[in-house]
Order: structure tokens, then sequence, then C-alpha cells
């Protein structure tokens, strides 16, 4: 840090002389599209007026929008750890997309320091700014949804439970060694709709507590805001869940509510016996490609009052004389959905799982605040809340730009594909006569046609 770079030249060619440079350039060009995506939506502005700021506002610098609006966007970029923030602090591109200010104002004005953003996390770990932040992801992912069906609501949509372990190193309040993770992990539990990738909630939890901890309060409410948000009634947003999350608690809480759910069951000694009378051969020889069956059976677990369809599925190995069975657990109704599409729902997940992949490679969601001071277990996982929320949040932003550009291009596009190749473009930065002038480099001329082209899809959210 502090060094000086003389001149440099490559041993590839003696002509090239590298210098550092203070001209008025950024590597970062995309970030003003993903500026873009945050002002249509509406969603920082919506935040601020709920948010609780326990600042003298006569000492007050930088705004929360400001300093929020700083975090999801570095996160998004690749910016992921709060030191990264004083790299940031010279380029004139930041200022200009994360500034409240318009015209020349940004330029001049000081960017949140590293001390000042990791003070955010404190502030916004109070209970009634967490749920706002729990609403302004949910905001974000109603918007996109919004805009993805052009104002018309989707028939059916599929929200998937799932747990994210998050490693931590150190002692952080709250995590816990994991005999399952095999390292001292979080427990998150993250929403995601399966048919768009959108993630809809995070919920942080111990590293130690149960897979379904939680779930029985957490999904039915995630649910009924779900279809608010998007005019829909619960019957046509179904809920599926792995095994871990098929407890009785759970499954009852759904129940309650009318809430439609799929999920595996986990096997036993009953559950096993019930599968016997299916577990046998047809007659002939089998044929080249492994068959399937499924079966409808009723089934009542110790902790359910009552019981429950199940659907056995059976399915042939070609390596075994034995069958393999697994069982699934739904409250859908017989007469639409037979086995065979309940299975085909469940088999679904794999796009789900893929999100939740992604969501950690791109993202590399970390939760490293520790026991500063005072801090207790409550403390230090409030502001890892407010850390996972952050970073929903910026895979959202992210993804609703991805989903812009792919229905554009009509390419597939990953996050990290996203980011290198459309976000992470260089820019030149003039300004003259009050106008503030980005000449983008070679790169761009590649996508951001195409994604400029499409912004006019991003309607407003009122």
């Amino acid at each position: 840090m502090g060094e000086t770079l003389t001149t440099w030249s490559p041993s590839c060619n003696g002509s090239i002389n590298v210098q550092l440079s203070g001209a008025a350039t950024t590597s970062d060009a995309g970030t003003l599209l993903l500026r873009e995506a945050l002002d249509r939506s509406g969603v920082i502005e919506a935040m601020e007026d709920h948010l609780i700021d326990p600042r003298d506002p006569l000492r007050v610098r930088h705004s929360l929008a400001r300093q929020i609006r700083t975090v999801v966007l570095q996160r998004a970029m690749g910016w992921y750890d709060l030191s990264d923030t004083g790299t940031l602090q010279q380029d004139p591109l930041w200022h200009l997309a994360c500034s409240d200010a318009r015209g020349l104002t940004p330029l001049g004005q000081a960017c949140p320091s590293q001390a000042t953003l990791s003070r955010l996390l404190g502030c916004l770990g109070m209970d009634d700014n967490i749920d706002t932040l729990h609403e302004g992801l949910l905001r974000l992912a109603i918007w996109r949804l919004r805009s993805l069906y052009s104002g018309k609501r989707p028939k059916h949509l599929t929200l998937d439970i799932d747990g994210l372990p998050i490693e931590v190193f150190g002692h952080q309040g709250g995590s816990a060694f994991n005999r399952y993770a095999r390292a001292r992990i979080y427990s998150p539990l993250i929403a995601s709709i399966a048919e768009t990738g959108d993630m809809l909630g995070g919920l942080l939890r111990e590293g130690n507590v149960g897979p379904a901890e939680d779930a029985d309060t957490w999904i039915p409410h995630l649910v009924q805001r779900m279809a608010e948000g998007l005019n829909l009634d619960v019957a046509q947003i179904r809920v599926r869940l792995d095994a871990g999350f098929t407890d009785g608690e759970t499954l009852r809480a759904m129940d309650a509510r009318d809430i439609a759910y799929l999920g595996r069951l986990k096997s036993n000694s009953v559950l096993q016996a019930k599968a016997e009378p299916y577990l046998t051969r047809p007659p002939g020889r089998p044929p080249e490609t492994p068959r399937e069956w499924c079966h409808d059976l009723e089934y009542q677990a110790e902790s359910w009052a009552s019981p429950r369809r199940v659907v056995l599925v059976v399915q042939e190995n070609p390596d075994n004389l034995l069958f393999h069975a697994f069982f699934l657990v739904t409250n859908l109704n017989k007469l639409d959905y037979p086995p065979e599409t309940v299975l085909a729902l469940y088999r679904k997940r794999g796009k789900a799982e893929a999100h939740m992949g992604e969501l950690k490679s791109a993202l590399n969601v970390h939760l490293s605040s520790t026991d500063r001071g005072a801090s207790t277990v409550q403390d230090v996982m409030a502001r890892n809340q407010v850390n996972l929320l952050l970073s929903l949040c910026a895979y959202q932003v992210l993804h609703g730009l991805r989903c812009l550009i792919e229905g554009q291009t009509q390419q597939g596009w990953s996050l990290i594909r996203l980011r290198e190749q459309l976000l992470k473009v260089a820019a030149t930065i003039t300004v003259h006569a009050r106008q503030i002038t980005l000449r983008l480099g070679a790169a761009a001329n590649r996508w951001w046609p195409s994604a400029l082209k499409a912004l006019p899809r991003w309607g407003a959210l009122a």
C-alpha cells in the first residue's frame, strides 16, 4: 500500500511503458447499469423512507441510501469485502454511481469510508431495519417479475426453500461446528423462485440448528407477501422442499394456510413396508433403458396429526437386481397432479440448486462480522443478517440485468460472464461545460448496444 511504480516494460515488447496514472479512468463502467436497475425498482428510496437512523442529523455526511447503494453495488461488481472501499474511493465513476446528488456535485464529494460502512451494518441490525431490508429484497424480486411478465399475472410460481451453509473463519457469535458440513458455519435459509431464479428472502440461523428450524413461520409469511406483491392467490404458489424440511411443524403450518407443497420424505421402515408390494419386476426381459414407476400411497408419521398423500417412486437399477425407491409428500390433489406430474415438478429443483450455487460462486457470500467491543451474540447475528440480505440484493440486481440481456441477445448468461464481459468495462471520464462524458473501451462495443436497447423494458414499480 502506498508504493510508487516506476516505468516498467514487459519482456514481450520493450516498446511498452507501464505507469500508474491519476487520470480519470475506471474499469467498472457497468456499475451505472446496475445503478439504473436500483433506480427503476425504487428499492433504495423505499427502504430509506422506513429505515430508522439513530445518528445525529447535524453530523450525518452520508445518507443511509448512499451507503446501502455503495455496499450493494460493490458486492455486485465483485468487490466483496468492505476493505475494498478504500481502493474505490479514488475512482470517479464510483462517486457518480453511488451518490444521491446530480450534476457535477458527486465528483467533489467524499465517498463513505470502510469504517462508515462497517457502522452501517450495526445501524441496519436493528430489528425494524432488518424487517425493512427483508421488504427491500422482496421488492426487488417483485419489480423484476412484473417487468418479466409485463404486468400479467403468472399462472403458477414455485418457491424453493434451501439451506445454504456458509463457512466462517473465526468464532463469530451464533456460528457453530456442523458435523454434516464438517466446518464452522452459519445455516441460513434461502428462498428463491424456481421458474425465474429470483431470490426472495434469506433468514440467518445459528450453525447448529436443525434443517427445518423457523421454517414453519418463515415460509407462510413469504408466501403471503409474495402473493400480495404479485397480486396472486396463495393457491397459485407452490412450495418445494428438501427432505430436511418435511417435518410435522412445517407441513402443519402450510396445511393450516392452504399452501400447496411437495417435498422429499426421509425413508423409514414403515414407508419401506408400504413400498414392498410395488418392488417387483414385470415379467419379460427388461428393456435397455431403466424403467420407473410412480404409485400413490397414504402415510401418517408419528408427528403428523393425520395421514398425507405420499408418492412412491420406484426405479430400476441396471447394475443391481434390487430397486431404488424414494418418497415424496405433497398436498397437491390427485386429479390435477397425478404421481408422474408430482415427480416431474420435484425434479425441477435442479434449476433452483444451480441458482444457489451461482449465488455462492458469483457473490462469494461470507459473514465475517465478529464480537467487537461489548457486542452480544444477538448483535453479531443481526449484523451478519444484514450482510446476508445485502448480498442477496446484489445478486438480485445482477440477475435482473442478466435476464434483460438474455432476452435481448437470446443467449444464456451466467452472472460471472455478465460481470466480466458487460460490467467490467474500462472508460475514460471527461468533464466539459458541466457535462460528464464516459468514453467506453473497445470491449463495450460487443454487448453494451444490446443492453442499452433493452433498458426500456425495465418499468418503474409503483
